[in-house]
């Protein structure tokens, strides 16, 4: 939390009302920070749009899926089922950007694949990236795709704290009474 002044002590002092606006929007501006790489972690509820593929065995997603990113150590790990783990560096805006450090298994035989993804969350936890897929056999480039990804934060992966004193009161089997009817303080 940071330390400001008291705002009703810079209100009161002597100016005009373009000093006080001018006060006020630096403090709105301190508070409206930008989140930094760790709020980009989480689990995302995303969709599969195809927008390109050379194939001639395309890898088909489902539609819907789940996305995870995690940061560790400063690395931004992108974490998508069936899809070889994507790293990148975490950044202090919303943008995402990383890629499978070697070839990983696919789902078709004896194809193996790198993997990419870019693009950004919004404020509102809107995340919207491009995947690529370079698939390659024995070595030598096969052919590529690409997919639209884009989805909804999903539950946040720290627990609530009234997960907590919810499961206090149903563990508690020594006090009998009713703790809904006492008065909170």
């Amino acid at each position: 939390m940071r330390n400001f002044p008291r705002l009703s002590c810079l209100l009161r002092a002597p100016g005009t009302f373009a000093s006080r606006s001018a006060v006020l929007g630096v403090v709105a501006l301190a508070i409206a920070t930008p989140a930094y790489a760790d709020d980009l972690a989480g689990s995302y509820d995303v969709k599969f749009e195809q927008v390109s593929t050379n194939c001639e065995h395309p890898l088909a997603y489902p539609q819907h899926g789940l996305l995870k990113i995690e940061v560790k150590s400063g690395d931004l790990q992108v974490d998508i089922e069936r899809t070889p783990l994507m790293v990148g560096k975490s950044t202090k805006t919303k943008k995402v950007s990383a890629k499978s450090p070697k070839p990983g298994h696919t789902p078709v035989a004896g194809m193996d694949g790198v993997f990419s993804v870019a693009g950004r969350i919004t404020e509102e936890g809107m995340l919207s990236l491009v995947m690529v897929g370079e698939y390659q056999t024995a070595g030598k480039p096969l052919c590529s795709q690409s997919w639209n990804v884009a989805g909804l934060r999903a539950q946040p992966d720290k627990p609530d704290k009234s997960d907590k004193t919810d499961k206090s009161d149903k563990t508690d089997k020594g006090d009998k009474t009713d703790k809904s009817d006492k008065p909170k303080k």
